[in-house]
């Protein structure tokens, strides 16, 4: 899946945008990527996830793709 067909909007996002978008706390998300079940990249001392690996990891969790609310 394409980031144009996957309803996400960036290219990555931060950990506090990662949050919001799949409604979890911080702890579970650096949960999640201690145990390498979030992939990350590394910018400086940001730390990111690529689109790609957001719908990776919501397919491996059984989820439902991401969708945007078009008001």
């Amino acid at each position: 899946m394409n980031l144009a067909t996957s309803g996400l909007t960036k290219a990555a996002y931060s950990i506090s945008d990662f949050c919001e978008l799949v409604s979890l706390g911080r702890s579970k998300v650096f949960e999640e990527l201690k145990t390498g079940r979030l992939g990350k990249v590394k910018v400086g001392r940001r730390t990111l996830i690529p689109a790609a690996e957001v719908m990776a990891w919501l397919e491996r969790m059984g989820a439902a793709p991401v969708e945007r609310a078009t008001n």
